[in-house]
């Protein structure tokens, strides 16, 4: 019976390492946004909910590296849920990869990696993100976000940002600049993940696109932590 046992432990582990190894590296990396954006929730103090649920988009960027923007050079790489629907009211849809080049963030820690994730807040921000390449700070307004359990003050400029975002570095969370970087649609990323060339916005405005396998776990985070939006747009929606 032991050996029996141990037998099946063997035979499911070799099954799990099958199927890691079949992953291409942007499948690792889909995988790994659910990852750090699960791991981000259950930090204290994280991500206002009232913010969480008011956000259109959730873009992840997990393991940034601080070399790779100091000198300006490349970008990091990770990817973005929005909700469904025309008005981006509905449940949370299929990811798309993205890509952030240039720029100087506002964290500086010297070879340490860095978790990046963006909430985008409106539809004007969204669109834009959408389309074409868009340099935040410049086309779209940016704003460090606030962390907590919830938000108040309307007059802070974060309320007015179209993108907010935060950074996990070193086990500290917090709000962070990333003005001047650029943010894109990285169409080659998705076409890895989905086995067929696909744009960005095909999948987020698409009816019928499945959520990969290996974007499962980023969705149904999004999903249990805020299923429903609650916007201003959305309550309006409603009446």
């Amino acid at each position: 019976m032991k050996r029996a046992l141990i037998g099946a432990a063997c035979i499911t582990l070799a099954g799990m390492s099958v199927f890691a190894a079949d992953l291409n590296k942007e499948q690792e990396r889909l995988e790994n946004c659910g990852v750090v954006m699960q791991e981000v929730l259950n930090v204290p103090d994280n991500i206002p909910r009232d913010l969480l649920e008011k956000a259109e988009c959730v873009i992840v960027f997990p393991n940034l590296m601080k070399a790779a923007f100091v000198v300006g050079a490349e970008y990091g790489r990770g990817a973005m849920v929005c909700r469904t629907g025309e008005k981006f009211r509905g449940p949370w849809g299929a990811p798309a990869m993205y890509a952030l080049e240039g720029g100087s963030f506002g964290f500086q820690i010297g070879g340490e990696a860095t978790d990046l994730i963006l909430l985008v807040m409106n539809d004007r921000g969204m669109e834009s993100i959408l389309s074409s390449k868009v340099k935040l700070g410049g086309d779209a307004s940016v704003a460090a976000g606030p962390k907590g359990r919830d938000t108040s003050a309307d007059t802070d400029a974060w309320m007015r940002a179209e993108i907010l975002s935060y950074s996990r570095s070193r086990g500290l969370f917090a709000g962070v600049s990333v003005a001047g970087t650029t943010l894109r649609p990285d169409d080659d990323a998705s076409e890895q993940v989905y086995g067929h060339a696909i744009k960005a916005k095909d999948i987020v405005r698409g009816d019928h696109v499945i959520v990969p396998a290996t974007g499962r776990h980023f969705v149904a985070v999004l999903e249990k932590s805020s299923p429903h939006d609650e916007s201003e747009h959305a309550a309006s929606n409603q009446k």
